[in-house]
């Protein structure tokens, strides 16, 4: 098999359940993690294709991610060409790394915006974050019934409890915080999204406001999207907690207390377990060990200085992006 297609192929295409991550070589180790969490909990009667998009993984990582492949878990990997709309995009987050608490000025967040676009053949497709652990059969999320929505995607929990967040949203974005939506995992019409241009529209406003933003391409999406999302239940989109529901089918270790940075964080056993058989354990543990008390203190402070941002934006008194 190649290092750049494996799996095996359907001859009837409706069978296939796309799931796309996006990823550079830094985050390799926890795609790992969340394709075999992926792997471990599919239907052995459906057939998965994974496809991750990159922006130049190298061949031992393309090496060690295809050792996850199965007999109905395929894996494809898709480099990202530096077309105008993602110089557009690399252009406009280099102008955003200014900011020190800016957890979002990486171009591969904006990766998923293009699979409408590149992936004319599917009509219907799954994108998750690689610091997310299936414990259910994506392929569940997948059926997700949209009803005449572009998106299937969950209320975001940290905009509903944190009061910065909340008035941000509110206020600079013109969302209201009960329907924006973590961008974390999604279901995604593809048809519906390519009708109305999803990703020119995102490349205009960036072009139009330049805008600094807390988390910009999920909130470009959530403008975007506006009245056409479907919301997921929470099951699919769950921070970790200590009591973990059982019913819970996605872990999503979402910006604070990632396991391969600290101990006795929650839902760390589900992480661990979902490593092992990877081929990256052993770098995540040493990751683990480098992430020392001053690397520990300044992600507390990136945290921190996101929440304050948030605040400060939030004073505006029309939003700073809208179509």
């Amino acid at each position: 098999m190649s290092i750049f297609n494996t799996g095996l192929n359907p001859i009837n295409r409706t069978q296939v359940v796309p799931v796309f991550l996006t990823i550079n070589n830094d985050y390799a180790p926890y795609a790992a993690v969340a394709i075999n969490s992926l792997m471990r909990h599919s239907d052995k009667n459906r057939y998965y294709r994974v496809i991750i998009l990159h922006d130049g993984l190298n061949l031992v990582n393309r090496w060690r991610l295809r050792s996850l492949v199965t007999k109905n878990v395929s894996l494809q990997f898709k480099k990202m060409t530096r077309s105008l709309y993602l110089k557009a995009i690399v252009a406009y987050c280099t102008r955003r790394q200014k900011g020190a608490g800016d957890f979002f000025s990486s171009a591969v967040y904006y990766y998923r915006a293009f699979i409408p676009l590149m992936f004319p053949l599917y009509k219907k497709a799954v994108y998750i974050d690689s610091d997310t652990i299936l414990r259910g059969d994506i392929g569940e999320l997948f059926d997700t019934d949209l009803g005449d929505n572009a998106m299937a995607a969950m209320i975001d929990p940290k905009v509903t409890t944190i009061p910065e967040f909340r008035d941000y949203v509110d206020n600079a974005l013109g969302v209201p915080h009960t329907e924006y939506v973590n961008s974390g995992v999604q279901v995604m019409d593809l048809r519906k999204m390519r009708k109305m241009r999803y990703l020119s529209t995102m490349i205009d406003l960036i072009k139009k406001y330049d805008a600094d933003l807390v988390a910009p391409d999920q909130d470009y999406l959530n403008v975007i999207l506006k009245g056409k999302i479907t919301f997921l239940d929470p099951i699919w989109n769950a921070e970790p907690v200590k009591d973990l529901p059982r019913n819970v089918k996605l872990v999503h270790f979402n910006l604070f207390n990632k396991p391969w940075h600290y101990k006795n964080v929650p839902c760390e056993k589900i992480f661990w377990s979902a490593a092992k058989g990877t081929g990256f354990l052993g770098d995540l543990k040493r990751q683990q060990a480098a992430f020392d008390e001053e690397k520990q203190k300044a992600d507390h402070e990136k945290v921190g200085a996101l929440i304050e941002k948030a605040g400060r934006l939030a004073k505006v008194k029309k939003p700073v992006v809208k179509l």
